[in-house]
Formats: structure tokens, sequence, C-alpha cells
């Protein structure tokens, strides 16, 4: 008989989830642990935190010289610089000059970081100088100081690698869950779709509404998470690229599309660049919904998401 097996694990930084539908518990188990192992994978490529990864290796070459990346790196960034191009920079990995520095999301904040400081940094944030050699398969940053990161799309792309893997040793079904990106397929064990609940952003542990989905990836970008208060204004821990300031004025995101990837990366700019303009990109966009939620509660969605 089919049953659902789940493991909750801390990975990238990040409470994940893993889920899957199989007859035989041991043999459940040891799809998780490839899973997670393919995760961790992942995170020793693309973490900031470790001297050794090539992601910093990138960074402290910027300026001086380019890096040859594995396939896999090189891949992840020139889809990004893709995602970039997309969203008029809205999405943008070079966004690692601002990000450490001057946002410090642990509620000790208390007054707004100098706008002068941190216009300087911002002349480090240009996808644009990210210069990509394919014959070399090599990464080169082209000014000194500036830094990528995947904190924007890194979990999405984890959970689809591990998604690949499940599938690959012929899991039927599941999901992975990478704290609120997650990737689905296949039918829970009484044939029916996944239900998936979108979270309120007043109540996190709270769904406003529930959608049923198979294939289909979901991610959530919300300030109800991660935020600080200065002067009574909630600033959320998503910054805008191109101020180098947080963005306030948005509650949530919720994008829905077949990959998770896309769906983390495109969650980040759809909550920046203004209610008109995101949806407008969204439509224009194959395979790709979202719902906004504004800080008055109002609901904004997509052309094809009807909600009940």
């Amino acid at each position: 008989m089919l049953r659902e097996f789940k493991r909750p694990q801390k990975l990238m930084g990040n409470a994940f989830e893993i889920t899957v539908v199989d007859e035989d518990e041991q043999l459940a188990n040891r799809h998780i642990d490839a899973a997670i192992a393919e995760i961790q994978r992942i995170e020793k490529l693309l973490t900031t935190f470790s001297e050794e990864s090539q992601t910093n290796l990138i960074n402290r070459n910027a300026g001086i010289k380019p890096v040859k990346v594995d396939a896999e790196v090189f891949g992840l960034i020139e889809r990004s610089l893709r995602i970039s191009a997309v969203t008029d920079g809205y999405f943008d990995i070079s966004y690692g000059g601002i990000d450490k520095s001057f946002w410090n999301f642990d509620r000790e904040m208390k007054q707004l970081p100098d706008p002068e400081l941190i216009k300087n940094h911002l002349k480090l944030v240009n996808y644009r100088n990210i210069f990509l050699n394919p014959d070399d398969q090599t990464v080169f940053l082209k000014e000194k100081g500036m830094r990528i990161g995947f904190g924007g799309i890194g979990k999405g792309y984890a959970a689809e690698m591990a998604k690949r893997q499940l599938l690959q040793r012929g899991v039927l079904a599941g999901i992975v869950n990478a704290s609120g990106d997650l990737t689905t397929w296949g039918n829970q064990t009484d044939g029916k779709p996944w239900t998936i609940g979108i979270a309120d952003p007043e109540n996190a542990k709270q769904a406003f509404s529930y959608l049923n989905i198979t294939d289909m990836a979901i991610a959530t970008s919300g300030n109800y998470e991660k935020f600080v208060l200065i002067d009574g204004k909630k600033y959320s821990h998503t910054i805008n690229p191109k101020t180098g300031m947080p963005v306030s004025g948005v509650k949530s995101v919720t994008i829905f599309c077949p990959n998770a990837e896309i769906a983390d990366a495109m969650a980040t700019p759809v909550s920046i660049m203004g209610i008109e303009s995101a949806l407008n990109m969204v439509n224009q966009i194959n395979h790709l919904e979202c719902i906004i939620i504004d800080d008055e509660d109002h609901i904004y969605s997509s052309k094809n998401i009807h909600l009940r």
C-alpha cells in the first residue's frame, strides 16, 4: 500500500521538508537520504559561507581575473543573467555588495543605513558586469568589490535538483519543500493532486487559499517572516537591487510555474517592481502565474488564476 513519508531537515540555512510516496519505509528513507545529499552537494557549491565554494572564488577574483567553474555553476549563472534581462534587472545575483553590510534583519536595527553609503555600493550591483566565457567555462566580475550570491535562486534550484534525483530513482510522487519554495509531482496516495495552502501574510501559520496542484512549483516571498520596524514602518528583508532599500508596499507574492528555480527567482522581482508592471510581465510569460497581496490586503492575480 502506498504511504507518504516525510522528513524535515535544515539545509542551506533553511527548513526543508521532503515528502515521498512509496510502499516501503526503508526504501522511502533511502530516497530521502539521496535527495538530502544532493541538496548538501549544491549548498557546498553555491554557499558564500565557505571559503572553498566556487561562489567565493568568483567573488575573490572580482576585477582581477576570470574563474573556471563547474558546468553546473556556469549554467545557473547563465540562467540567472537571462532572468535579469527579462525582469529588467530587478533580479540580480550581483546584489551581494549591498546585502550583508547594511541590512541586518535581526530586530537590532534601529535606523536606516546611510543612503550615501548605499549609493556607493550600488555601483557594484549590475548583472551586465558579469562576464561569461562559454569556451573556457569561466566567470568574471568586472569591478573590484563585486559579489554574487544565489540567495534568490539557490533554494529553488536545489529543490528542482532534489526532485530530479527522486524521479530518477523512480519515486512516483512527492514534494520537495525548500522553506516555502516547493515543487511537486505525481499525486497523493488517494490519487488526488497535492493540496497546497497559500500563507496568509497576517498569519503565516494560516492559509488564505488552497490550490490543488501536481507537476507544479510554488514560491512565496513575503515580509511577514523577516522584517524590521523603523519609526513604525515595516521594511521587508527583500532588497531592491536598484535602490539598495528594502521593499515596502507588498506583503506577499506567490509564484506558480512548472519549475522551482524559475518560481524562486521570479518571486523577488515581482515583489519589487510595482504591482502593475509585475502583472504585466507575468502575463506575458507562458506557464507563469502569480498572486500579489499588498499592504492594504488587496489581492491581485495574473490572468489565468481564478481564486475561489
